[in-house]
């Protein structure tokens, strides 16, 4: 090392307080850029990996990011219901392979249930066409069984054999529960990392066992019936909430859609996943722009504070920089070593903010996938994140500039001033 370099790392030390500090501040608003980034991707590949080889998702007419919401991510309520028929119709087309009907509006502490067939635990695919696998037990086969998605399971503590009470109604609280007709936890999933995890599954016939004395959402006055008694009624649905359809070829996917769409019987919506979901991330993607561009602006303080902090330093290191002069640096080696100096601690920063957000994705990683369905994988920095740093390293040499400038004026101007 230079004698040059070796004072201006002795320098470095002997502040090494407050570039520590500012170090720091560089290094948190790196990850805090990072870690947007990073959740916004994983994220969308969350979105889109909900549901995979389904080819037609089909409910009531309404708009498709709705559909989408309720049927895929079971959020919000369906505005209508379609008629049995019309799914029957569905079923038996001859381009279609197969059928999964959905029927949603009840709730277990405040986890979505799902009446649907046994042709989900089939058929249903998600992530790279990954099927369903069960952690514990079985689907359900008769109708008091419930099948618990992974986070369901783990939250409340349940266990195949474990009895549970279903209530009316979607959302944390309700006031009608159908407590004459528990159901028997008869089987686990494995986490997916999808809406699955969070969803209680039973049959349809049990969905509707459980309105029978129920109608226009409360319970018959008067009128209750055992659920020992149920068997003797039909339990065929009337109207269901949504199904996913796939279909023998994918090449009349636009067929089938138009023939669904325009279908005088009843008013039905079909959409392609793929498209509902581009809509869909359209719709949540100013949030995610803005979350950006406040990470970007939080980087560009702890940038500003950096050059702040060099250049208030800069009046007391005067006669280092004129020591520096003395022995034989010149104005322009004095410019690079200020404008090195804040690379240094750019870079240092960047690298110290990167490996945060790494350590931060192990530790975190598998607590957000628990709490909130979103998984966020210890991986290698993507294309896009090493943009980022790239981006941040090269603001900071351009920051760097203006306290090596001074540095620069203030050496020269030093050497042509004589001071005795």
């Amino acid at each position: 090392m230079s004698p040059l370099l070796l004072l201006a790392a002795r320098s470095a030390w002997n502040r090494r307080l407050t570039l520590g500090m500012t170090l720091i501040a560089v290094a948190l608003s790196v990850t805090l850029l990072l870690g947007v980034e990073r959740v916004r991707h994983e994220a969308r590949n969350s979105f889109a990996q909900s549901v995979a080889g389904t080819d037609l998702v089909v409910g009531a007419r309404t708009s498709p990011v709705q559909l989408m919401l309720y049927a895929v991510f079971r959020l919000g309520e369906a505005t209508h219901n379609i008629r049995w028929q019309s799914y029957r119709a569905i079923a038996e087309n001859p381009a279609v392979a197969w059928s999964i009907p959905l029927s949603l509006g009840d709730s277990h502490h405040g986890f979505p249930v799902i009446g649907t067939s046994s042709a989900y635990f089939e058929h249903f695919r998600y992530g790279d066409a990954q099927a369903l696998a069960f952690s514990a037990g079985k689907p359900f086969a008769e109708i008091f069984d419930a099948v618990l998605g992974a986070e369901v399971a783990a939250r409340l503590g349940y266990r195949p054999g474990n009895r549970i009470v279903l209530s009316h109604g979607m959302g944390d609280v309700s006031l009608a529960e159908h407590t004459d007709k528990p159901f028997t936890v008869v089987g686990i999933l494995a986490p997916t990392g999808t809406p699955v995890d969070r969803s209680v599954h039973i049959s349809l016939e049990a969905m509707q066992a459980i309105h029978l004395d129920w109608q226009g959402g409360a319970p018959l006055p008067g009128l209750s019936i055992p659920a020992e008694y149920v068997r003797k009624f039909d339990l065929t649905p009337q109207e269901i909430t949504a199904v996913l359809v796939g279909l023998k070829s994918r090449a009349a996917v636009f067929k089938v859609q138009r023939d669904l769409n325009t279908r005088s019987a009843e008013p039905l919506l079909a959409v392609l996943p793929g498209v509902a979901l581009d809509q869909l991330w359209q719709v949540v993607g100013i949030a995610e722009r803005t979350l950006l561009a406040v990470s970007a602006m939080v980087v560009a303080v702890g940038l500003a504070g950096l050059v702040a902090v060099v250049l208030a330093g800069l009046g007391e290191r005067r006669r280092e920089l004129a020591i520096l002069r003395s022995v034989g640096a010149r104005p322009s080696e004095i410019f690079v070593l200020l404008t090195a100096e804040g690379l240094f601690v750019t870079v240092l920063g960047a690298l110290l903010g990167a490996a945060l957000l790494a350590l931060l994705t192990a530790l975190l990683g598998p607590l957000a996938q628990a709490h909130y369905g979103l998984a966020i994988r210890a991986r290698w920095i993507s294309s896009d994140e090493l943009a980022l740093l790239g981006a941040v390293v090269a603001v900071g040499l351009v920051a760097s500039l203006l306290p090596g400038y001074r540095a620069y004026r203030i050496s020269l101007a030093d050497g042509l001033t004589p001071r005795l």
